[in-house]
């Protein structure tokens, strides 16, 4: 697969060892489909796709998962079943991302954060069984809009479990945007990073710096776009895509790569 750069195994020894996690290789170009799936273009070699739908054939497959809120047409479920891991203020109504109607989990405790990291567990391994190579678990940020009931240390300890989750499945760990999480990256184990109008707001030499130039970045503007393939075109993977990552042959789709 000429998407590979790399292959980091387990030091165990053992006979139920964790296969080998496959990071991306710097530069690789890149499309982010998780508003649905198309053909990707010519040349790219490195896709991200929601986990409900399936990995690109003979390219480097990153999967889509929201493992810190919940998607608003679960939401209902997520009630039923699991009420209490949603998030909700002192006032006992739900935590909510206005941006996207997203609730948030609650990952407050160790307890809630071991049985949220059990059930986003299961669509991780479903990104495994399907085929993909890494996994990209969105909304590590949350904690920013979780009106001062959850904080960094709260993040950094439910990313943990998820990358230790996906790494027993041999999925490589992408960090999701939170910039200001980067000097904790390693603790969690994250093996590269998605990171969306990091031109935008002047981040990529520090996700550059993190990651060995092993950066997916997405741009949603114009401007941010020229200005990253300008200082970062050459050792970054970089695109510009609509705000609403709409598939190819629907209106509004953009893309562009440097």
């Amino acid at each position: 697969m000429t998407a590979v750069l790399l292959s980091a195994c387990s030091s165990s020894t053992s006979g139920d060892a964790p296969p080998p996690v496959v990071r991306p290789a710097a530069d690789a170009a890149f499309d982010y489909q998780i508003g649905g799936p198309y053909r990707p273009p010519s040349g790219v070699r490195a896709v991200a796709r929601d986990r409900g739908a399936a990995p690109a054939r003979g390219l480097y497959n990153v999967c889509y998962v929201n493992a810190f809120q919940a998607q608003p047409d679960a939401l209902s479920r997520w009630r039923r079943e699991h009420p209490d891991l949603l998030l909700r203020d002192t006032a006992g109504h739900l935590v909510i991302d206005e941006d996207w109607d997203e609730a948030l989990f609650d990952i407050s405790t160790a307890d809630k954060r071991k049985r949220l990291a059990e059930l986003v567990g299961r669509w991780i391994d479903g990104c495994a069984d399907d085929g993909y190579q890494a996994v990209e678990p969105d909304n590590l940020d949350s904690y920013t809009r979780a009106k001062g009931l959850l904080d960094a240390a709260d993040a950094v300890a439910f990313a943990r479990l998820v990358a230790e989750r996906a790494h027993a499945a041999g999925l490589a760990v992408g960090q999701k945007n939170a910039a200001e999480l980067l000097p904790r990256h390693a603790t969690v184990g994250f093996d590269f990073a998605v990171a969306e109008e990091c031109a935008r707001y002047d981040e990529c030499g520090t996700y550059a710096k993190a990651y060995d130039d092993r950066v997916f970045v997405i741009e949603y503007r114009t401007a941010d776009f020229t200005r990253a393939c300008r200082t970062w075109g050459d050792r970054l993977s970089i695109v510009l895509r609509d705000l609403d990552v709409r598939p190819a042959g629907t209106k509004g789709y953009v893309r562009r790569a440097c």
